[in-house]
């Protein structure tokens, strides 16, 4: 019973019985026990098992209606790098309205955080970015202070923790975007200024101190002198590009998602969710269409007769992924179209054997994301009656007027069960685009997309 091989349980029935009849058992108790035994060959609780199993159903089901970003944090800590069970629960936060903040130097610890309603990425979770490193971090700022700007921190960083490859991590998660700077500006910098530094620093450690490095000529009195002054370009990436350099840092997209602005084009031209399949919601045999963007591509070869194939790994706007095997034949006529950061749509068949699930691909095809097509549809917000304060208005407000365009915004007010839609006027249209969605999951937070 504990193999949970049925095949298994059934050669022991002969023996069963025989041993029941020698024992006077009748021929209904031999059956009634038959029977009970029989199913957890399959899969089954005893009373005990279930019974702390529903207990702590109760107990998580209570922090997360309770307690929910330190539920959520706790949970996104306890996954580490496993990006798909990430993507899930970060998929969870924006449905509960929980927003996921950015790596920050200032404020992140080693773990994921709950921050009053928002949660905080923990540094841990960058590439490149180690426990050690993470304590140094935190422990000078604590000792020494916030960091005031990028040069403020090389100046306080232990030698230790400031290397060019932790900085550059650092810098591609975002982890000083709270300081002002730009990510490209930063980029263009920071080796000749980690050098710098560590060399400044290493003469410390020896005892060779600049006799004028407290003389900063033309300071105020009180203020803090930096020997690291800086000038840092003022250059930024593309939005595209600045979230697939936090992707590779962090495993996810974290500030904002590439599909974000095209969800409901997408949606309206596939017919199976990715986390549906994720969910083992699909059977064998079926056929999908699916939609996404293509965050990897393993091109390899066949050893049978050297035709080339693919595995397309492609995920939605909430960071859901499946891998599709994309073979020769369909493969010679959609390659140009497999790369990674393509919106793709793929008509896929699900085949399982031996419990694992398989997805070959019959075609792939770019979706219509233009107007008439998701671009036109208005956009549909949704607040709770208790988040709209005068303060929050006006900021929702402020998004809409910066982002004007022909679409229609559509806000949902929720008080518990019962909901209240309006048109907003149409000096609040909008053109929907990823900047706009981006710009109110920031601002309101991703719940504000219902």
């Amino acid at each position: 019973m504990g193999k949970k091989k049925p095949e298994v349980l059934a050669q022991q029935y002969d023996k069963f019985w025989g041993g029941m009849q020698e024992n006077g058992y009748s021929k209904s108790a031999m059956d009634a026990l038959w029977g009970t035994i029989e199913p957890f060959a399959s899969y089954a609780f005893n009373k005990s098992h279930a019974a702390g199993y529903g207990l702590v159903s109760f107990w998580t089901a209570y922090l997360k209606a309770y307690y929910a970003p330190e539920y959520m944090a706790a949970l996104l800590t306890s996954v580490g790098d496993k990006k798909d069970k990430s993507a899930i629960y970060l998929a969870d936060c924006r449905h509960l309205g929980i927003r996921v903040l950015s790596p920050d130097v200032n404020e992140s610890q080693e773990t994921f955080q709950a921050v009053g309603e928002d949660i905080r990425f923990g540094m841990g979770a960058i590439r490149n970015v180690g426990g050690e490193v993470v304590d140094s971090i935190v422990k000078t700022r604590r000792e020494k202070g916030a960091y005031t700007s990028f040069s403020d921190y090389l100046d306080k960083i232990e030698l230790a923790a400031c290397s060019k490859r932790v900085t550059e991590s650092l810098i591609k998660a975002g982890a000083f975007d709270s300081l002002g700077h730009p990510r490209k500006g930063l980029m263009l910098i920071h080796e000749d200024a980690v050098d710098s530094v560590q060399t400044t620093k290493k003469a410390a450690d020896k005892g060779q101190f600049d006799l004028f490095a407290g003389f900063g000529g033309g300071e105020e009195e009180g203020e803090s002198v930096s020997a690291f002054a800086i000038d840092i370009p003022d250059e930024q990436w593309d939005r595209k590009h600045e979230l697939a350099l936090e992707r590779e840092m962090l495993g996810l997209y974290v500030s904002g998602h590439p599909l974000d602005g095209f969800e409901e084009a997408l949606n309206a031209q596939i017919d199976t969710p990715i986390p549906k399949i994720l969910n083992g919601e699909v059977g064998n045999g079926q056929e999908l269409v699916i939609g996404g963007i293509i965050s990897g591509v393993d091109r390899r070869f066949s050893k049978r007769d050297g035709s080339p194939w693919a595995i397309v790994s492609m995920e939605d706007h909430n960071g859901a992924q499946v891998d599709i095997l994309v073979f020769n034949q369909v493969y010679s006529l959609v390659s140009t179209q497999i790369a990674e950061d393509n919106i793709i749509l793929a008509k896929v068949q699900v085949k399982i054997r031996d419990e694992r699930m398989s997805l070959f691909c019959s075609d792939i095809r770019v979706p219509d994301l233009g107007p008439g097509n998701g671009a036109g549809l208005p956009l549909r917000l949704t607040m709770r009656t208790d988040q709209c304060t005068m303060d929050n208005i006006a900021r929702l407000k402020q998004v809409l007027v910066n982002n004007k365009g022909e679409s229609d915004v559509y806000l949902t007010l929720v008080d518990g069960e019962e909901s209240t839609m309006m048109v907003l006027g149409d000096h609040l249209r909008v053109e929907r685009s990823s900047n706009l969605m981006g710009d109110l999951k920031a601002t309101m937070g991703a719940g504000i997309l219902g």
